[in-house]
């Protein structure tokens, strides 16, 4: 019995743990995010369909957050929001001197002392019809954080969007995690039917015999 509750106790924190990461990661993309076949960007309340493309190297290939390659990089935004088309926007990438990676949130970025000192890119504010677009050529792989400003004409709110994203090799995020989480509930599957006294039940036998032998 307190094999049991032990084993039972081990795989529930384990699962428990995976369930954290997710939802962790599930919020650690900042503003940006997939939505069923689609990536938006969401600006305060206001949306809009996010696309990455590097016309050079992968032609019409999209991509949601990540760029894989440091490569000439154009950022689209399509605005599910019409009013989007009506403000001022300004569009920031600086590199990611937080050290925080996909972690970083908005108030990280207001603490940074030298903003123009971190940035690699920035567009002043302007008013484009229906799609925003920029163009940023990256030479450096490495983690890069996105800041989109919209300023509403009648008001004096500010919407802001921030998203971390990684120029060049990916990694393998939480897959090795979710790996050995696999490994560990077919380890307690095989510890509660009796597996491994078996197996320890065959060695011995196996060894008792060669050893008369």
């Amino acid at each position: 019995m307190i094999r049991y509750r032990l084993s039972r106790s081990l795989l529930f924190c384990c699962v428990a743990l995976g369930l954290a990461l997710i939802a962790q990661s599930a919020s650690a993309h900042g503003s940006v995010g997939p939505d069923e076949d689609l990536c938006l960007i969401k600006i305060g309340y206001l949306t809009a369909h996010f696309k990455i493309y590097l016309p050079r190297t992968r032609q019409q290939e999209e991509f949601c957050e990540d760029v894989p390659e440091a490569a000439e990089t154009v950022f689209v935004m399509e605005y599910v929001h019409s009013s989007l088309g009506e403000m001022p926007i300004d569009f920031r990438i600086i590199r990611d001197v937080t050290g925080l990676g996909r972690f970083v949130k908005w108030q990280d970025v207001a603490s940074i002392e030298s903003l123009d000192g971190a940035t690699v890119f920035y567009q002043p504010a302007i008013i484009e019809p229906d799609v925003f677009s920029i163009v940023q050529q990256f030479d450096e792989s490495g983690w890069y954080v996105g800041i989109v400003t919209a300023i509403p004409q009648d008001t004096d709110k500010i919407y802001t969007a921030v998203f971390p994203f990684k120029v060049g090799f990916t990694g393998f995020g939480y897959w090795p995690f979710f790996i050995g989480l696999m490994i560990l509930v077919q380890l307690h599957y095989s510890y509660m039917n009796g597996s491994f006294t078996r197996w320890r039940e065959w060695r011995h036998k196996r060894s008792s015999v060669v050893s008369e032998v």
